[in-house]
């Protein structure tokens, strides 16, 4: 890995015509690094935080998702209600997540749960997330043993399981906080933002959803 490292940053050196950096302009870059400036933040996101939840909902519905706001008691009889609803199959690829792990799901008693990646064969999926952005209805999704990012992408509906308590404004408070759970050098491998069901309009500009993920979202917004 250190070669294969070594030979992309020298082919990047080579195409912008200079060296290794070193002097002040290393010392301002490795500033940067540790206290990156925040951008830009979106006006309609800077709420009290009870408003900010239902902006997210507002903004998530919009996009195509689904939202119900539940109790941590009720959702797993949500998920089972919401599959009923919709008539899918009581069968769920599960993240092994200790946040999913503190619901009671055996309380329901038709749910089959098997917990790991996603697979061709899964039909829905249930994850956790890391949080929810106001501004945009979005979702973050961070990657890990607790999170495969196949569950995100394979099954054709995808529940998410977001707590109030992860609703941020913007953005720029997702990075924050991934800082500040992982640590530098420490980030997640993939960082996935969602903002309702997968879609496209490539094909005659009609609008499509399921194009390259779930064709379905469904998020139970816990409170807190």
């Amino acid at each position: 890995m250190s070669d294969a490292r070594t030979q992309i940053l020298g082919g990047i050196r080579r195409s912008l015509r200079r060296g290794e950096l070193a002097g002040d302009a290393r010392s301002a870059v490795e500033a940067r690094l540790v206290s990156p400036p925040r951008g830009p933040s979106v006006a309609r996101a800077q709420l009290p935080h009870p408003e900010k939840v239902a902006l997210f909902c507002q903004w998530a519905e919009t996009l195509n998702a689904t939202v119900a706001r539940v109790g941590a008691d009720d959702v797993p009889g949500e998920v089972t209600a919401y599959l009923a609803r919709n008539n899918l199959p009581a069968n769920v690829a599960m993240a092994p997540s200790p946040l999913l792990e503190g619901y009671d799901w055996a309380s329901q008693k038709m749910l089959s749960i098997r917990r790991g990646r996603g697979e061709g064969s899964d039909q829905v999926s249930v994850t956790g997330a890391f949080a929810g952005i106001a501004e945009t209805g979005t979702v973050v999704m961070a990657s890990g043993p607790d999170h495969p990012v196949s569950l995100n992408l394979l099954p054709d509906t995808h529940v998410v399981v977001l707590r109030e308590a992860d609703v941020v404004a913007g953005y720029e408070d997702v990075w924050g906080r991934l800082r500040e759970r992982y640590g530098k050098n420490l980030m997640p491998r993939t960082v996935n933002t969602i903002t309702g069901p997968s879609r496209t309009g490539d094909i005659e500009q009609a609008m499509e959803l399921g194009a390259h993920g779930p064709r379905r979202m469904h998020i139970l917004v816990v409170r807190d």
